[in-house]
């Protein structure tokens, strides 16, 4: 018996996997969101599936996105990034990265949490969407909003809604996927 999934999914191995083990998966490490937020920026104008195929030489380009490592990356790193086949060499999405990380650590130093904050933006836990998917909603906007005012680029509410989902800040899997359920049970701790 084959597993119904998210429609989306079922065009490549790769998209089934990402699907089945991580997508609308609740995140509730801080490193590990900011990650996918930059992964999400990364993905602007191009299909998700190139930047997962990506991943890994992103993480290692990126130190394994350990932010404190992203924010010392010097021009000349951002160089060398520019002619490595391995991720999508966009300067403005390099540097947008260094500057999340920036962003990110001074979050910390004013005693804000990066998962916390997203959180509670959220209203605590993984909101249930049902019906068809959306590309944005009023709280990726406001989200999108306050993470420019935080200095993040490439946040737009298009962009942070896709990262919502992957996240599970939202749990649009359909209504018939068999990870849904599952998805929807997962809570945050308080």
């Amino acid at each position: 018996m084959t597993k119904q999934r998210c429609a989306w999914a079922e065009s490549d191995p790769l998209l089934r996997q990402y699907h089945d083990e991580e997508w609308g998966v609740p995140e509730f490490d801080s490193r590990a969101l900011w990650e996918t937020l930059m992964l999400e920026g990364f993905q602007a104008g191009l299909a998700w599936i190139i930047v997962l195929r990506k991943r890994e030489a992103f993480r290692k380009a990126f130190k394994g996105f350990d932010p404190t490592k992203v924010a010392r990356l010097s021009s000349k790193d951002v160089e060398k990034m520019l002619e490595n086949p391995g991720i999508i060499r966009s300067r403005a999405k390099i540097e947008a990265t260094i500057g999340g990380a920036k962003a990110f650590l001074q979050m910390q130093d004013e005693g804000v949490e990066f998962s916390d904050w997203a959180w509670e933006m959220a209203g605590g836990q993984p909101i249930q969407n049902t019906g068809p998917l959306r590309a944005t909603s009023p709280l990726a906007e406001t989200f999108s909003k306050e993470l420019k005012k935080r200095g993040f680029k490439f946040v737009g509410p298009v962009i942070v809604y896709a990262w919502m989902q992957a996240a599970g800040i939202v749990n649009d899997h359909a209504e018939d996927c068999f990870r849904r359920a599952s998805c929807a049970r997962i809570r945050r701790r308080v």
